[in-house]
């Protein structure tokens, strides 16, 4: 089980950290533990440990102050932690991820086996952006936690994805006000609509359009996910027991390990715009991308990059990892796979993506 605990959980309203709230989900955890079960905690909190213990009531905008209180609130947060779980026998660890550790392929590898070891060795990891470090103008910060715990999860083929927030789930207007959604077996135009963008404080990031966009990655990675109120006591025992709580999405088909990397992991690095019947080939019938059905070509990559596949109007529709650059899709799109070697010299491959390289992400 991976469980996301956000920044409003964590901190008091005058933005300290909320001791005795983590010291109740830390107590929650033990108990699950105690049932065998495997646990990964994604934390936010370091930014708004850092406003708390300077107290800046604001969330800054510029990059170098936010960098600046993670430093100074990273600390502060473990040391929560590290107190809590001591107390109760459990050795805990630290992780700090970017995205260059989903980025890259050998990173990747590297930080899943890391994690699985400390699951072996019975420790609880606690993973946290590495928000001193993580450069945000560059878009290679994550963004948000949701986004982070779900990568995450998929890394791990975790069974199920906690997403903690200060509502009771995923409602179809004004939390509280209006209907709970309390299954979802597919995250339709519709369900999405139903999430509100904003966050509930100035503290965090992530407000219920990330966690339903972290929903849609775990459960395509084969892991299900619970939205929850991290509030309530007990509730995280009580899904651990399979009670209905919150907002449930159901998972799909999981992802071979590759292909989840493919789909989620791995950063684009442009856009190859396609026709209906190229989209419907890969949406439909399982087909590798062919140079005739591509119309455009966005960006600038090499051989073995991430692009993604794109309609006519925009629309992803998948992403896969290119076996030509994208100067040389320029020379063969639209053409039959018959002229690509005459239009090319040294070609191993008549596919701009196999599909085996390939996975549909809608």
């Amino acid at each position: 089980m991976v469980v996301k605990i956000g920044t409003n959980l964590l901190t008091a309203a005058d933005g300290s950290l909320n001791q005795e709230r983590i010291e109740s989900l830390v107590d929650a955890i033990v108990q699950i533990k105690t049932g065998d079960d495997e646990v990964v905690i994604v934390t936010s909190g370091a930014i708004g440990a850092g406003m708390g213990k300077l107290k800046i009531e604001s969330r800054p905008k510029s990059l170098k102050e936010k960098q600046a209180l993670a430093a100074i609130g990273q600390p502060l947060l473990m040391d929560i932690y590290q107190t809590a779980f001591s107390e109760k026998g459990i050795t805990i660890a630290q992780v700090l991820l970017t995205r260059h550790d989903f980025i890259d392929r050998q990173r990747y590898l590297n930080a899943r086996n890391t994690l699985l070891r400390l699951l072996e060795w019975d420790v609880v990891p606690i993973i946290n952006e590495n928000d001193t470090i993580a450069v945000e103008e560059i878009d290679l910060k994550f963004g948000d936690n949701d986004t982070l715990s779900a990568l995450v999860a998929a890394k791990v083929s975790a069974d199920l994805l906690v997403i903690f927030t200060d509502v009771d789930g995923l409602y179809k207007g004004i939390p509280g006000a209006s209907e709970l959604v309390t299954k979802v077996d597919k995250i339709t135009k519709e369900i999405e609509d139903y999430a509100s963008g904003d966050s509930s404080s100035g503290k965090g990031v992530g407000g219920m359009r990330t966690k339903i966009a972290a929903a849609k990655i775990a459960t395509a990675a084969g892991v299900n996910v619970v939205i929850a109120n991290g509030q309530n006591p007990g509730v995280l025992v009580d899904i651990a027991a399979g009670r209905q709580t919150g907002t449930t999405f159901s998972c799909h088909e999981p992802l071979e390990a590759r292909k989840c990397w493919i789909a989620f992991g791995a950063k684009c690095a442009g856009k190859i715009v396609v026709d209906d019947g190229a989209a419907k080939a890969v949406k439909e019938a399982d087909k590798s991308l062919l140079p005739s059905g591509i119309v455009k070509v966005e960006g600038k990559f090499g051989v073995g990059d991430s692009v993604s596949i794109v309609t006519r109007s925009g629309v992803e529709i998948a992403r896969g990892l290119t076996e030509f650059t994208s100067a040389d899709i320029e020379v063969i799109k639209g053409k039959k796979t018959s002229e690509v070697k005459k239009l090319l010299d040294d070609v191993d491959s008549e596919e701009v993506i196999h599909k085996d390289n390939l996975v549909v992400t809608v």
